[in-house]
């Protein structure tokens, strides 16, 4: 179950699980997705793992593994248009109008999208009597008004679907809403989640961007166009489930900011962390960005990383001792040549 941790002893990276059970990486990550295979948190902080009873208990089901690997089994256009007995053209209106939800996605070399559909699911759809009317003769006028106008709920019905795989892989209150603000564009998490040490943390726990593509490259851009809410009523609906998440995650442990100083009423950086382990009352994610990693993060369009504010005295406190070590070194007399 997600948050239950188990002894390394008795658990396996997810590489090996994905190996034991005879699974492609692909279809293991999807199978952990779809709950077919349940994963826990590595006590060691290093990602997730498999419990060997759990990899026991899916090897002893009926069918093993090609019943397993037919659970996670995708297809593209072509091959569900088959399975559905349409032509591709009708397939892609289907899957616009949101009638059947996309697993996954990818770009091809040519940065194409291609998405992809559960076999299991499209069947189901076949089977379903109440769909035989879209799947033969002339879509209804409704749904051709909404396809004329540009309607495609593909990349929508797939955030809806992957928002709720990576909600089922943790119980943090602070990762979760961490989850929900990875859909949002900065400007619109900003706009929700004012404090600056709040925003800096969920960054920090922000989900593994679902592109393998180079940041800035073209294909890390189409996949961030697809990865982020660009309907109003889903933006509507994630600011406030942003909202309501982070005040729960507050209620639960407060963000982690730089401790004060008493004696002068300045923020103290966090103790340092040495590489056998962190130091006692320290946490990596307590440190708030430099102002230089901060203004870099601007520059590149990046506004969900946040820039500590600095009280004014204290800004011009460094511009006169700036000033006074110029002067010194200005004042001081010339060497014997």
């Amino acid at each position: 179950m997600p948050g239950s941790t188990i002894t390394q002893s008795a658990t396996s990276s997810l590489g090996r699980a994905a190996r034991e059970l005879e699974l492609r990486r692909g279809e293991f990550d999807l199978a952990l997705h779809l709950g077919c295979v349940r994963s826990v948190p590595d006590e060691g902080g290093g990602g997730r793992r498999v419990a060997r009873a759990e990899i026991d208990r899916v090897r002893a089901e009926a069918g093993f593994p090609e019943a397993l690997r037919e659970r996670v089994k995708t297809v593209g256009t072509t091959e569900g248009a088959a399975l559905l007995g349409v032509t591709t053209t009708r397939f892609t209106r289907l899957a616009r109008l949101g009638l059947v939800v996309p697993v996954k996605f990818y770009l091809s070399r040519y940065r194409v999208v291609v998405w992809l559909y559960l076999a299991e699911e499209l069947r189901q759809f076949a089977t379903d009597q109440q769909n035989t009317p879209l799947l033969s003769g002339r879509t209804p006028e409704g749904l051709r008004d909404q396809l004329d106008e540009g309607l495609d709920l593909r990349p929508r019905n797939w955030r809806g679907r992957h928002l709720g795989f990576l909600l089922r892989q943790t119980e943090d209150p602070w990762a979760r809403a961490a989850v929900v603000a990875s859909l949002l564009d900065p400007v619109q998490v900003a706009e929700t989640v004012k404090d600056p040490y709040e925003r800096a943390h969920l960054n920090r726990l922000r989900p593994a961007p679902v592109s393998q593509a180079a940041p800035d490259s073209p294909g890390a851009r189409i996949a961030e166009r697809i990865t982020t809410a660009d309907d109003p009523d889903e933006i509507s609906w994630l600011r406030a489930d942003l909202g309501q998440s982070v005040s729960e995650a507050r209620e639960a442990r407060p963000a982690p900011r730089p401790a004060v100083d008493a004696s002068s009423g300045t923020a103290r950086r966090p103790a340092a962390t040495s590489s056998a382990g962190r130091s006692a009352g320290a946490s990596p994610s307590a440190a708030p960005p430099s102002p230089i990693t901060a203004s870099r993060a601007a520059r590149q369009g990046h506004a969900a990383v946040d820039a500590p504010f600095m009280p004014p005295e204290c800004a011009r406190s460094r511009r006169l001792l700036g000033w006074l070590r110029r002067r010194n070194l200005d004042a001081r007399p010339p060497t014997a040549p």
